[in-house]
């Protein structure tokens, strides 16, 4: 019988750790480049071969998947990220999958980082993470990382770290384009209002800064006249927004057109339907229900579409590829198409195709 190979025997022999040959042996974690050749030099020499049974054992095991993302309710963005993941769940329930929401506000800095320390306390098989608030989310990835489990971004990324892959809109593509479509449709000596959620924690998301960098790259690019005019509003307390939004519109009587760069377009088209404000072009993100109610009456010009569910769907296919049946990652970068929705083809997306 022939000698079993373990992963000790390969360290010794590549003069590399155990625990290096392991994340090579299951593409977990990054590995230096010259490690990763003494490792493979290594297994030739022995001839070494994978257990051909390991798919096998894979699927009779139970893997605990956490899933941290902002709450929502039906209709809403991140609603669409949760329909992506019961669908995959049940294409893949052969496999033997617990799936744990740990849901945060993403309006509030503060209930992302205590949710995000629920989550290194579970002691997951995976993760997936929708990464509002950078700090917070290197902080969580950093502890994932030192524990060795792998995990995967939905709707946005984080520059510097290494996620087993992404999937999410190119946020720097979307800004740009929601900055051609508003100064195609807005005179050019008109001003634009540019629309920042309040958040407490005072931090903004992740992708609004991204999609912001965007605009701007279109706008300088272009080199366009439109004073751009910044004003705050609030996404939970509709009485603060309401003042935000009178004393912002009495004072600036030259805004002709108007972008949001999240999908909470409708809290302000409630308050253009309010005062019956029609003369306002707006561009806002994601076919959510309330922001394809405002499209279809008319106070919305164009949605960005980013495919939540279709994000959400690859995250957990990626997961159980690799974990269950120990297959590579080739492609750790992933962005979905953008989709531009107006009234005339928004009804062909009642729902969105994964």
């Amino acid at each position: 019988m022939a000698k079993k190979i373990r992963i000790k025997d390969i360290a010794d022999i590549a003069g590399v750790s155990a625990g290096t040959v392991d994340r090579v042996l299951h593409n977990r974690g990054h590995v230096a480049e010259d490690k990763r050749i003494k490792i493979e030099a290594a297994l030739k020499k022995m001839n070494y071969t994978p257990n051909i049974h390991i798919s096998a054992i894979s699927l009779r095991k139970k893997y605990k998947f956490i899933i941290t993302i902002p709450k929502s309710t039906t209709g809403e963005y991140w609603s669409f990220v949760e329909a992506g993941i019961d669908k995959a769940l049940k294409n893949y329930s052969a496999v033997d999958i617990q799936c744990e929401f740990c849901y945060y506000n993403h309006f509030d800095l503060f209930s992302c980082r205590n949710t995000f320390e629920q989550v290194i306390q579970q002691n997951p098989d995976a993760v997936i993470i929708g990464p509002t608030f950078r700090d917070e989310t290197i902080y969580l990835v950093e502890q994932l990382s030192d524990k060795n489990i792998p995990y995967v971004f939905i709707d946005s990324t984080i520059e510097g770290v290494l996620p087993l892959a992404f999937y999410t809109a190119d946020p720097h593509t979307c800004g740009y384009l929601i900055a051609k479509l508003i100064t195609q449709i807005t005179p050019k000596d008109a001003d634009i209002a540019l629309l920042q959620a309040i958040r407490i924690g005072d931090e903004s998301a992740n992708t609004t800064i991204l999609r912001k960098a965007g605009f701007m790259a279109y706008y300088t690019e272009h080199n366009l006249q439109n004073k751009l005019i910044r004003i705050n509003y609030s996404a939970q307390d509709n009485d603060l927004n309401e003042k935000l939004l009178e004393d912002f519109f009495i004072t600036n009587h030259n805004i002709k057109g108007a972008v949001i760069f999240n999908s909470r377009g409708h809290v302000i088209t409630n308050y253009f339907k309010k005062h019956k404000i029609h003369n306002i072009k707006f561009v806002g993100i994601d076919l959510t229900e309330k922001n394809a109610k405002a499209l279809n009456e008319g106070y919305i010009d164009f949605l960005v579409g980013q495919r939540p569910d279709q994000q959400a769907y690859m995250a957990i296919k990626t997961l159980i590829q690799y974990l269950v049946f120990g297959k590579k990652i080739t492609s750790q970068s992933n962005y979905m198409p953008l989709d531009i929705f107006v009234k005339e083809n928004a009804t062909l997306y009642k729902k969105f195709n994964i």
